[in-house]
């Protein structure tokens, strides 16, 4: 089990349910990233379309990176703290969304920035 600073732990099972979900994303945005650079690449595309799905690559790109940050924590131990305060994040959150980042406390703060 990974125990945070406030000691709410995520089991074994938990953490390969999320590790799962996080492969899963993933694999469906790379693929998703491939077929927008095939679309970008084929040439037919207006340029007003084409900086739609540039933009629409970059973030992307973006999801890329967050889902391979949390894969990344989960290898380190250190999935499932909020990154402002440190303690746990409850599973039933991450569950609904593996890629969050904070505690609802301080996910509201962030919010009202």
């Amino acid at each position: 089990m990974t125990t945070s600073a406030e000691g709410t732990t995520l089991s074994s099972v938990q953490l390969a349910a999320i590790r799962e979900e996080l492969d899963e994303q993933l694999l469906w945005r790379n693929r998703q990233l491939s077929d927008l650079e095939s679309t970008v690449a084929d040439g037919t595309v207006s340029e007003t379309a084409k900086a739609a799905i540039l933009a629409e690559i970059a973030a992307t790109e973006r999801n890329i990176a967050a889902v391979k940050r949390a894969i990344d924590d989960i290898a380190a131990g250190v999935y499932g703290r909020c990154d402002d305060c440190g303690i746990a994040i409850p599973y039933e959150r991450l569950k609904i969304r593996p890629l969050a980042r904070y505690c609802v406390n301080c996910q509201r703060r962030q919010e009202k920035r």
